[in-house]
């Protein structure tokens, strides 16, 4: 094969993988530290429970919005595949009707999470077993926060659709640009208007809007909306953005109960067991930087040639993914044998913690080399739109390569939950490959309709 395979320009395939991660990787370092900012400005008022209300509140959304990830996952594929760069009316339109379709679906369930935002509040808040003071600080970050859900989901279609257009470069910029408005209004509600914990509630749906509005104006030269119909809108147009959309929902369902799980599990077996594993979760958080970048890049590079048919081109930009991918699982691996305990050490200054958390640090130096295939391959298989696939092998992966697991080596205790984990990891990683490779090495098969070019989520 020829060394120079293109896409989109006149870079090697090998490093316009990486350029296009690049990107990707600093958006989300910036996501924690916006995080940080709200926990100093929260930290600075004159009471404990607000800092804690806010973040009862923030952790309510975010599993609300991370089970609905599905949305920016199908959006990623279903973008790529439409084409990009081309001026032929078929393509404009088949990009216009992801994105109104992708958009219009954000802002419908965001609506609907306001209207049930009652019993969310109750659920978060009867799961949390917060104080009546905890409560109130809850209900207030919580009660103005809710009104950004619709901007915020159908920024998860705006920013997959951005993505599976390959402009990582303006999610960049995007993500960059919207948190630096969080904080202004944060620093604005907070300390000169005096708003308090909804100050920092109400700066963040400003920032949801505002990246609502500069994301549409991003798309503006991509589409045609004066292509627009009706028609895309009614549910046989949907049906099987709906159809890919519920397998990666059950696909997400089962990773958050695997880890709920080890986070539930974990607090059972007392505090000091459940602040060792926080600080372990950093090391996963830690190498989802990088690794969530690369795959994203493989998305939008397989979906494109999905696109195109072309299965030559689609089988290399995944041999070049594994490239990166194993290159960035080995400097994990290193940066983790070398200096995790310097890592745990940042985490916490209780010396008891830091033992504790450090006898872990073997299985934290095999987790990258571990994590980094199934992470690959969850992108190969956005890109491809094969959300049956994604939700067949989290189930089985969940049952077999993590409840099971479990049950055998109880006995270990916390050790057991985390032996468990990496066997997840590899039966996740390990299904997807093997399926990856049934679909490219059998491509007339039509059997169990798994011919890798067929269109939906089937």
């Amino acid at each position: 094969m020829a060394q120079q395979i293109q896409s989109g320009g006149s870079k090697p395939q090998v490093w316009h993988l990486l350029f296009l991660a690049f990107p990707l990787i600093l958006a989300n370092i910036t996501t924690p530290l916006l995080g940080l900012v709200d926990t100093a400005i929260l930290g600075h008022m004159d009471a404990t429970h607000y800092l804690a209300g806010a973040s009862i509140g923030t952790l309510i959304l975010t599993q609300l919005y991370w089970i609905c990830g599905f949305l920016k996952m199908s959006i990623t594929g279903l973008s790529a595949q439409a084409g990009r760069g081309n001026v032929e009316i078929d393509e404009q339109k088949r990009r216009t009707k992801v994105l109104v379709q992708g958009v219009s679906f954000g802002l419908v369930l965001g609506i609907c999470f306001i209207a049930l935002q009652s019993p969310i509040l109750n659920a978060g808040l009867y799961f949390a077993q917060s104080s009546e003071l905890l409560a109130e600080s809850t209900q207030a970050y919580f009660g103005v926060r809710i009104w950004g859900a619709p901007a915020a989901l159908a920024n998860m279609a705006l920013v997959g659709w951005l993505i599976g257009q390959q402009k990582t470069k303006t999610v960049l910029i995007l993500q960059v640009a919207v948190n630096l408005i969080n904080i202004v209004f944060s620093l604005l509600f907070v300390f000169v208007l005096g708003w308090g914990v909804k100050g920092v509630a109400a700066a963040t749906v400003v920032a949801e809007f505002a990246l609502l509005g500069f994301s549409l104006l991003a798309t503006k030269s991509l589409i045609n909306i004066t292509l627009f119909q009706s028609a895309w809108l009614n549910w046989l147009s949907l049906k099987p953005l709906l159809t890919l959309n519920s397998d990666i929902l059950f696909r997400n369902l089962a990773l958050q109960l695997t880890l709920a799980f080890i986070t539930f599990k974990g607090a059972s077996m007392g505090a000091q067991v459940a602040a060792t594993n926080a600080i372990l979760m950093q090391f996963f958080a830690l190498i989802a930087l990088g690794l969530d970048g690369v795959a994203n890049a493989v998305e939008a590079l397989v979906g494109e040639e999905k696109g195109k048919k072309n299965e030559t081109a689609l089988a290399y930009h995944v041999k070049v993914g594994l490239w990166w991918s194993s290159l960035f699982a080995v400097i994990y691996t290193f940066v983790f044998w070398q200096f995790g305990a310097q890592i745990i050490q940042l985490l916490t200054d209780q010396v008891a913690l830091q033992k504790e958390a450090s006898s872990y640090l073997g299985l934290m130096v095999l987790m990258p080399l571990i994590a980094h295939w199934c992470f690959l391959f969850d992108g190969v298989f956005v890109g491809l739109s094969k959300g049956k696939a994604m939700r067949d092998s989290m189930i089985l992966s969940a049952a077999f390569g993590f409840f099971l697991i479990w049950w055998f080596i109880s006995d270990l205790g916390n050790v057991g939950l985390w032996i468990a984990l990496l066997s997840f990891l590899a039966f996740r990683g390990g299904i997807l490959g093997a399926w990856y490779l049934f679909l490219m090495n059998k491509p007339q098969q039509r059997i169990f309709g798994v011919h890798i070019f067929n269109d939906g989520a089937k």
